[in-house]
């Protein structure tokens, strides 16, 4: 009977020892995964329509990534929605490091907080690199017969509606720049939202409005170096180079406004950290290649870096903070 009796609690200690034996498997198992990995081609997928800045950096990385890691890199780009349908066709991806997705931080920051997403930010994608941040430059068209971003805000003042401000959208960064003016200055801004930066350029160079908000572009350095549009005020940590007459928003009294777009690379939710962070190691050591790094810096973007776990805290704070622009603001999507 005493034999008996021992019998479940050998059993259950057996079963402790066989999960014990499985946990310490695991880890193993998952450092095994990521020292095969990359094992077949890995698809980078672009939020946005191909020809631009973020296409051309994200060309540019894929093709470092491919000589470094040994293995093809396809891009495939996925425009629509502010970015949000290239990073939801991320997030429903396998989890397996081999579906990756190049956007700004808005799809997961600021789309939610104006429209509905079919994806869970916090949960769906996961940050791995931060790759650049690209400023917002306050951009006045030949309509506009001011000098500088105070004479702006003056006209609008002493003309209400005067003053007609483009932007590429509802609810993007550009928006949230400009209703962060008006609730500092108290100035009285007409919001013209285009449906994408195409037509808010062309318009631009038309004069249908006086003044736009849009990130930085080769194409944009054109226009203004040329005199056809010129620059009142950025959105940047610090003057830009190339651009140091252009003060920033900080500077001007606009602290709140003060906005960069951030790009950066991201994965399936659910994928394993050792193959993220392979990935983050990859990454820094492309975008720290002088090609990549003066193909940015040329078309008016900033390299940034860092780990994924920095990209991360930085998402969050992001989001927080968008929230309750968002919320004061009003802000809606179409």
């Amino acid at each position: 009977m005493a034999f008996q009796s021992r019998l479940p609690v050998l059993s259950v200690l057996a079963a402790l020892g066989a999960a014990g034996l499985m946990a310490a498997a695991l880890p193993a198992a998952a450092a095994a995964a990521a020292d095969a990995y990359p094992s077949r081609p890995i698809r980078l997928i672009v939020a946005y329509p191909t020809g631009g800045i973020s296409d051309t950096v994200a060309r540019a990385l894929g093709e470092r990534l491919s000589a470094q890691m040994g293995t093809s890199v396809v891009v495939e780009n996925k425009a629509g929605a502010g970015g949000s349908i290239g990073i939801d066709a991320v997030a429903k991806a396998a989890p397996d490091g081999y579906t990756l997705g190049f956007a700004s931080t808005s799809p997961l920051t600021l789309n939610p907080h104006v429209s509905r997403v079919n994806y869970d930010p916090q949960r769906d994608v996961a940050p791995v690199m931060s790759v650049m941040y690209s400023p917002v430059l306050i951009v006045a068209t030949q309509n506009f017969a001011g000098k500088t971003f105070q004479d702006l805000v003056a006209q609008a003042k002493a003309k209400p509606g005067s003053v007609r401000w483009a932007t590429s959208g509802l609810g993007t960064v550009g928006h949230v720049v400009l209703e962060q003016v008006k609730a500092k200055s108290k100035a009285e801004l007409t919001l013209i939202p285009y449906k994408g930066a195409g037509q808010q350029m062309n318009d631009a160079l038309g004069g249908q409005f006086e003044v736009m908000s849009t990130n930085a572009s080769p194409m944009l350095t054109q226009h203004m170096q040329a005199g056809r549009l010129r620059a009142l005020a950025v959105g940047a940590p610090r003057r830009i180079e190339g651009m140091e007459g252009v003060p920033t928003l900080a500077e001007l009294g606009y602290p709140k406004a003060n906005l960069t777009s951030t790009f950066g690379i991201f994965a399936p939710g659910k994928t394993p950290p050792a193959i993220i962070n392979k990935l983050n190691a990859e990454l820094n050591k492309a975008l720290a290649e002088r090609e990549v790094h003066e193909r940015l810096l040329k078309g008016g973007e900033v390299p940034t870096g860092g780990t994924a776990a920095q990209f991360a805290k930085a998402i969050h704070e992001e989001s927080v903070e968008n929230a309750r622009i968002v919320k004061e603001a009003g802000i809606k999507a179409d």
